[in-house]
């Protein structure tokens, strides 16, 4: 009996500390949420193409017009907006549930290793855009933010360094390949999420 109990105060203990050192509550719907997202956004950016009369697989040769830029640049903020907002929400909900806060020094830490190969990957691809480096973008966007997850997976579930290495991954990959950029990214930020979000909720709901 004693044995018992001793082992559900371990239990207890690392339970506690698990809470106060990492971020739980990220919800895997709103990776479902964000990559249907993806999904949608990559089917308007293929309908510009097609409107434009642009083959993008014919990679660092095409040409893009600055007014199209602009469009795939307010598809790409359009995109992240909905992810973050559906991240926010869901998050929120499930912190609720379970009687946790959403904002504490953990979300701060985590929020900060998150942002910085975040940020400096947006950076980077400003400059690319400034280049006319068009094809190295959906590259960069993947790789960037891999590191991102793999950077904050000290901070919540570990399993989001596994999504991060994917989308490293793929990243590195479609740099060799760049007609095919927006396919890997379609796959990195669309199919990826969503299989990613659908594991993770049936895992920790």
């Amino acid at each position: 009996m004693q044995s018992k109990n001793y082992h559900e105060d371990l239990s207890h203990i690392r339970s506690m500390m698990e809470r106060s050192s990492r971020f739980i509550s990220l919800s895997g719907l709103s990776g479902v949420v964000a990559g249907l997202a993806a999904i949608i956004g990559m089917g308007y950016v293929c309908f510009v193409f097609k409107r434009e009369g642009l083959n993008y697989f014919e990679g660092e040769r095409i040409t893009f017009s600055k007014s199209m830029v602009n469009e795939l640049v307010i598809t790409g903020i359009v995109i992240l907006v909905v992810a973050i907002l559906s991240g926010y929400f869901f998050t929120a909900n499930k912190s609720k549930k379970k009687g946790l806060k959403i904002w504490d020094a953990t979300t701060k830490r985590l929020l900060f290793t998150f942002a910085i190969p975040l940020v400096t990957g947006g950076l980077v691809c400003l400059g690319l855009l400034y280049h006319h480096l068009f094809s190295l973008v959906a590259p960069a966007t993947l790789i960037f933010y891999g590191l991102a997850l793999v950077n904050a997976e000290r901070y919540t579930l570990t399993d989001v360094k596994y999504l991060g290495f994917c989308q490293i991954g793929l990243g590195l990959i479609s740099l060799f390949f760049l007609g095919w950029g927006l396919i890997a990214w379609t796959f990195g930020f669309g199919v990826l999420h969503i299989v990613y979000g659908l594991i993770m909720h049936k895992k920790y709901k």
